[in-house]
């Protein structure tokens, strides 16, 4: 079963040097998952300073440029993952880094219907 692992943190709880060692860590777990095939995917985001956010509302497009969420946490990268099952998702996002930090959301992905 695929799954999002969504991470989850504010931004300012990380010194550049635990930030650096959650890379080197982060890394090491997904080449491991990567070896056992359960990795599809993962990767950091850039700072919520860079985010730009796009609405459409009756047609019109509307644009929103740097910080723009009023949470303590804001998305920072993610997982993709192919596993057995909920479980062993959990198990994976246990171990990731920022879990201590801040909040690891997991979520199955939906197939996408195919058109006879």
């Amino acid at each position: 079963m695929k799954y999002m692992l969504l991470i989850y943190g504010a931004e300012q709880d990380w010194t550049d040097d635990e930030r650096h060692e959650c890379m080197i860590e982060s890394k090491r777990i997904s080449d491991e998952l990567k070896d056992q095939g359960k990795l599809i995917d993962s990767a950091p985001l850039h700072g919520v300073a860079s985010a730009t956010c796009i609405r459409v509302r009756e047609g019109r497009r509307m644009t929103t440029d740097g910080p723009f969420a009023e949470t303590a946490e804001q998305l920072g990268g993610f997982y993709l993952i192919d596993v057995e099952d909920l479980d062993e998702a959990i198990k994976i996002a246990e171990r990731l880094p920022p879990a201590s930090k801040g909040t690891v959301e997991i979520r199955p992905l939906l197939p996408i219907p195919v058109p006879n």
